[in-house]
């Protein structure tokens, strides 16, 4: 099947940007999912921009479907959006424990669900996740975020068993520490070295070698990391 148009996830920044970037590089056709708009960033001829909140789970379906039937052929989804929870339990709220849940895991589980109908009618396809190296060893604070990272990575294991005799292939990366706005929030983050943390480029060359691949060879996950490990503890400003 040939490649010619991908749903991409959290384009707006980050992993996600770079990922539609190299897609479009190869002039294949991005259609774009985030809560910010994206279109300026990119070459029109090749992209799409969908303004879509995927912590909305209610209204999530009614609003990817809108988007699935804009198009005549998809050929899968990569699905980038994520957000960092980190602290004690405890010290979550509902709302907080919710939210990331439905970003985390709820959104990636709802959109292969109205994706994959169309995949089979086709007769193929390409699912790719972006999971966390905390999708392999829980750590202190991470709670709530390898929580969903472990269910991701359990959901592909499943969706790949249940879809590979329809010619779809499902890849799971997970890459450790990105110098990306993830850490804006966030009460730490990646050492100063440029040892310390992998380049969103090299995430997104993954991306396009998995795509590359021949029909018959399935990369069933990719775990990627820096170098060497440094995490640097800083303050937040709290200021309005």
């Amino acid at each position: 099947m040939s490649i010619n148009r991908f749903i991409v996830t959290g384009s707006s920044s980050g992993i996600g940007k770079a990922i539609c970037e190299a897609l479009i590089t190869k002039k294949i056709s991005v259609i774009g999912i985030s809560r910010n708009e994206t279109a300026h960033h990119f070459d029109a001829a090749y992209y799409e921009s969908h303004l879509i909140d995927l912590a909305d789970i209610e209204n999530l379906p009614a609003r990817f479907i809108s988007v699935l039937e804009k198009y005549e052929q998809i050929n899968g989804l990569i699905s980038c959006a994520g957000v960092g929870n980190f602290g004690s339990i405890e010290n979550f709220s509902l709302m907080q424990i919710e939210e990331s849940l439905r970003i985390n895991l709820l959104s990636h589980i709802v959109l292969t669900r109205y994706l994959v109908p169309s995949l089979k009618k086709q007769n193929g396809g390409n699912l790719i996740y972006i999971g966390s190296e905390a999708a392999l060893e829980g750590g202190k604070q991470g709670s709530l975020y390898s929580a969903a990272k472990f269910g991701l990575r359990g959901f592909t294991q499943s969706i790949r068993a249940e879809v590979a005799h329809k010619n779809i292939k499902v890849v799971l990366i997970n890459p450790g520490m990105v110098r990306t706005h993830f850490f804006d929030k966030l009460h730490f983050e990646p050492g100063s070295s440029e040892q310390n943390t992998i380049p969103v480029d090299d995430i997104a060359k993954v991306v396009i070698n998995v795509l590359e691949m021949a029909p018959n060879t399935s990369i069933d996950e990719v775990v990627i990391n820096p170098i060497i490990k440094t995490v640097t503890k800083k303050k937040l400003n709290n200021s309005s």
